[in-house]
């Protein structure tokens, strides 16, 4: 069981993490969104900035930590790090392979002044192998996992934004890397280095096709399957508002609703799991879409099981009676952004703001509370 001293701020009394301290060294996309994570579920995130990099009220992904502005490069800052890092749980960094051990802040550094110190690690190919070294981006580190390759249209792949690589495969993997490591850690009283690889990551997503594929059930190649845009009942379906909506009527009672709903009294409409009926299917199904409106489709067909959706965009996304209704979104200085997630029922976690701090009254403390 995970046993934490009261946390040492004020700021800092609500979420499951309260009482962690954690060290981020700063980075661009999926490492302030690792850390916002972890921020928003109460631990105490120090974010270690470049000198003059000032903080932003209205970044969504900064939010909730403090900022401690320093040059790394100066070797009296990286002895104030040292003594900070002595009394932290975890540190999570995204630099290329060898940066930290150039800064005098590797593992064998750090972990020789902290033994129980979790140290985060996330990159893109990893800390070691060919490719290490390489710059690469998202679409890269998806590219040579089979991901991408299966994502899209017939005629291309398209890249799903960067939330299967930088987000799904980098930030949420190494958070659960260190949270696992921190559990371990309260057991055996050792830290222990998180090697968290946007390509692992978004290897390890794909696990489900490759379980399909092994079993006979998934086909190489974009809308060849179910769940790849190739079946009329699990697809995206353009109305005649010019606006779309989503079906996923995968179950024979579901795909019996989307049915009765839509109207697909043609009896083509019974080959449901005949691959080769699909493309004709599909072209029926899209000649029926295009005959309502997207508000009309949703009073046909949203609450029921037919698992039906409006797509909407971003603006549009707060405002929908479900989103609104959890506050899936809230407003923080006039910024729409998504609220923290997932939800505890006796620890919430909620967003605080950012703020300025001083690595030594900081290091004090910590020490104090330690």
């Amino acid at each position: 069981m995970l046993d934490k001293p009261a946390p040492t701020s004020s700021t800092r009394t609500s979420g499951p993490l309260a009482g962690f301290r954690i060290v981020e060294f700063a980075g661009i996309g999926p490492g302030p969104f690792a850390c916002m994570m972890l921020a928003d579920m109460g631990a105490e995130v120090v974010t270690l900035d470049r000198v003059g990099a000032k903080k932003n009220m209205k970044s969504v992904a900064g939010r909730g930590r403090k900022v401690v502005e320093l040059d790394l490069k100066d070797k009296a800052a990286v002895a104030q790090v040292l003594d900070l890092l002595a009394s932290a749980d975890a540190l999570i960094e995204g630099f290329r392979p060898g940066v930290m051990e150039r800064l005098g802040l590797g593992p064998d550094v750090v972990q020789a002044r902290n033994p129980r110190l979790v140290y985060g690690r996330m990159t893109g190919w990893g800390q070691e192998g060919p490719l290490a070294q390489a710059a690469g981006h998202d679409i890269n580190y998806i590219s040579v996992t089979g991901a991408l390759a299966a994502i899209g249209p017939k005629e291309r792949p398209v890249p799903p934004l960067n939330l299967v690589g930088d987000f799904g495969g980098g930030a949420l993997y190494v958070v659960v890397g260190v949270l696992a490591a921190l559990l371990e850690a309260s057991k055996s009283g050792k830290g222990q280095v998180v090697d968290a690889a946007m390509c692992d990551g978004a290897a390890s997503l794909m696990s489900m096709f490759f379980d399909m594929t092994a079993t006979g059930r998934w086909t190489e190649g974009r809308e060849q399957n179910f769940l790849d845009g190739g079946a009329h009942f699990y697809g995206v379906y353009e109305c005649s508002c010019g606006n779309f909506v989503s079906i996923g009527s995968i179950e024979p009672q579901f795909y019996a609703l989307l049915r009765q709903h839509a109207g697909l009294t043609d009896s083509d409409f019974d080959a449901q799991m005949d691959r080769k009926a699909w493309p004709a299917l599909k072209e029926k199904l899209t000649a029926v879409f295009k005959s309502k409106s997207r508000e009309d489709w949703c009073k046909i067909m949203e609450g029921t099981d037919i698992c039906f959706a409006p797509i909407l965009t971003m603006a549009e996304a707060p405002k929908h009676p479900h989103m609104a209704a959890r506050k899936i979104f809230v407003e923080r200085h006039g910024v729409t952004q998504p609220a923290p997630a997932p939800r505890f029922s006796r620890t919430p976690s909620a967003i605080r703001e950012p703020e300025a701090a001083d690595i030594g009254a900081l290091t004090s403390a910590w020490k104090a509370g330690k």
